[in-house]
């Protein structure tokens, strides 16, 4: 078990830090991978989970590198301080327990959404659904189960979580972590409801263990299942 009193204070970061990260996150990414580089990509291979399997593993070197030259680096940190640290064993029955807490709401956010007539496909899930083959089910199945988990719970749980608990404190932590993590789903507007609540439980997870790797498992189940479902529809 760990002292939750270490995670209280900020020894490392700034505001500086934050917000040039939060520029790759909110305009250099979204300009030149998502849209400049995907745009590439998808003309060349005309196909949307392709283009946006491998503009995925870009982004996730981008926001890696990113972070590590901002953040860590200037500081002579080990990727220790982000999370990336071994968690109590007693924590694997509760890994059991908030996934199945996230599935629950999960199926509940899309059930009203359905009740509302809100569609929750989106641009990849129906990319996969018209070109079902192996090689595609596992380009989508390693981006979402294991690219997008390990990248994401890095950077907006082990930097950004900790930085906004050590601010303003675990609840507000929480909030703010889980809201950009919902932004940055935009424009799949239809799921950013089940992003912010995925937030709030990695974040809780972080919060517990003072690990990533809780969440990265959370994550990648509940993506992995994700994308099997998508492809068995």
């Amino acid at each position: 078990m760990y002292n939750k009193s270490k995670q209280t204070h900020n020894l490392w970061w700034s505001w500086k830090e934050v917000s040039l990260l939060l520029i790759v996150t909110f305009i250099f990414v979204p300009v030149f991978i998502e849209y400049m580089l995907h745009g590439i990509l998808y003309s060349v291979f005309q196909d949307s989970l392709y283009s946006g399997t491998l503009t995925g593993f870009v982004m996730a070197g981008v926001f890696m590198l990113a972070l590590y030259l901002v953040a860590l680096r200037p500081q002579r940190l080990s990727w220790k301080a982000v999370g990336i640290r071994p968690f109590h064993s007693g924590y694997w029955k509760w890994i059991g327990i908030w996934t199945l807490l996230l599935i629950g709401a999960s199926v509940i956010v899309l059930f009203m959404m359905e009740r509302f007539n809100i569609g929750w496909e989106n641009e990849k899930t129906e990319a996969l659904h018209a070109n079902m083959t192996w090689i595609s089910f596992l380009f989508a199945f390693v981006s979402a189960a294991i690219i997008s988990p390990v990248y994401e719970e890095i950077f907006y749980r082990g930097f950004l979580y900790k930085w906004f608990r050590s601010k303003w404190g675990g609840a507000a932590g929480i909030v703010s972590s889980s809201t950009i993590f919902t932004l940055v789903h935009i424009p799949t507007y239809n799921t950013l409801p089940v992003n912010f609540i995925s937030g709030i439980i990695f974040a809780w997870t972080y919060e517990k263990t003072n690990s990533v790797f809780p969440a990265m498992i959370i994550h990648g189940i509940f993506n992995g299942l994700a994308v099997i479902l998508t492809a068995l529809a």
